[in-house]
This record gives C-alpha cells, structure tokens and sequence, in this order.
C-alpha cells in the first residue's frame, strides 16, 4: 500500500511538472528562505553541482569542467535567479503626470530570460507591457526592470504575466494595468515533444483593461511594425 501511495504521488508530482501547471499565484518560497547569505548559497550550490556532475560520471579534474560548479552556483545566486530576493527588487519610482496623457502607455517588446521552475531549463521570449495612467506615470526602464526581476526566478509564465502586472498596480496605485507574454520554454523545445516550433502566450488585464474595447487596442499595438531601420 505504502509502495502504490508513494508511486501515486510520483507520477502526479511528474504529471504537474509536464504540463507546466502552477500550484500557487506567489512564488514558493521557505520562510527561512533568506537565512544564509548569498556567499553561503555559493558555496553550498557549488557542492551539490559537484556532486552532480560527478554522479554523471564528468571528470572533474579536467581544466574545462574544474571551475564549472563555482560558475553555476555564482549564476543561480547572482543572475538566473537573483529575483527571489527581495533586496533586488527595482525601485519602481513615479512622477505626476503633469503633462496629462491620458491614453494607454506600451511598452513592447522587453526581453524576457526565465526558468521553468519544474525543469530548471530556460524560457525566453517577449513581454509586452500597458498601463492608462491614473495621476501617475513610471520610467521606462523601471517596466523593463520589474519584468526582468520577477523572470529571475524558477517561474511560470502564467505567475509571471500576473505578478509583473501586480506589481506595476502596485506602484502606480491603479488597476488599469496588462501585460502580455509570448515565450518559448525549452522545457517542451528540447525535451519530452521537442516541438521547437511552439510558444506559449499569456496574458493578464486588470481594470480598464477588462474592457472589449480597451482591451481591442493593446493588441492592436502590438501588431504593429516597431523594426525600425
């Protein structure tokens, strides 16, 4: 019984995993999460890649392998997972918006580098970004930031489209914000399907944004030609 119960859980943990499913709209995280220092989480990253690598039978005495646990251990903290903590978390500052604009703001485009948190293998595509300001208006660069600071952790997309979109809400004290992804996860990519053609969109739209109309017009933005020559 013991055996059939834990093979059950097994499968359903690999059943979540394969099709991308999220079990929580905030990150999972440990309370203790940020008990140790970074340089603490090097160094313990670094053995457990070691040991990995060694389990897979990699010669780790060869010049070419013999920094590579430090690199990975130094990428996860610092880089591919630096926005899980919440000291890097971009100062998203705004000003009045004296000059009174009005309509929507779209921001297309912006770079998106993740990591599915179910097989720790890359996401990449582009984000597009809205808001209708309610008095207050955010720098550009500020909205590329928030999207890189919360792709910066194990994720997925559909956390992803949502939290950036709460956190732009957030900080312009307005619901009328949405965004938009549209990615391709190597998780399907290079394994399992390995269909190199797909990607996946998803998007969130609060306030205004709800609107048919509203709504109607981001997209219609994000059909337009922004190659510039």
């Amino acid at each position: 019984m013991f055996e059939s119960t834990t093979n059950m859980k097994d499968d359903r943990i690999d059943e979540i995993g394969d099709n991308h499913i999220a079990t929580s709209a905030s990150t999972p995280l440990r309370a203790d999460a940020f008990d140790i220092t970074n340089e603490e989480k090097i160094e313990r990253i670094q053995e457990s890649v070691k040991d990995i690598l060694i389990t897979l039978g990699m010669d780790l005495t060869d010049d070419s392998l013999r920094g590579t646990p430090k690199r990975v251990a130094k990428a996860f903290v610092n880089e591919l997972f630096m926005g899980l903590d919440p000291k890097n978390m971009p100062k998203a500052s705004t000003f009045d918006n004296k000059y009174n604009y009005g309509e929507m703001l779209v921001e297309k485009n912006i770079v998106v580098y993740s990591t599915c948190e179910h097989h720790l293998l890359p996401i990449v595509g582009r984000a597009h970004v809205a808001y209708i300001s309610n008095g207050k208006v955010i720098g550009l660069s500020k909205m590329n930031r928030i999207v890189e600071y919360f792709a910066k952790r194990p994720q997925v997309q559909e956390r992803l489209t949502m939290q950036i979109v709460q956190s732009m809400q957030e900080a312009l004290g307005t619901e009328d914000v949405a965004c938009v992804i549209d990615a391709k996860h190597l998780c399907v990519n290079s394994r399992g399907i390995k269909d190199i053609e797909s990607s996946t969109v998803t998007a969130e739209f609060g306030g205004k944004f709800k609107d048919k109309e509203t709504k109607r017009e981001f997209l219609d933005y994000l059909k337009m030609d922004t190659n510039f020559k």
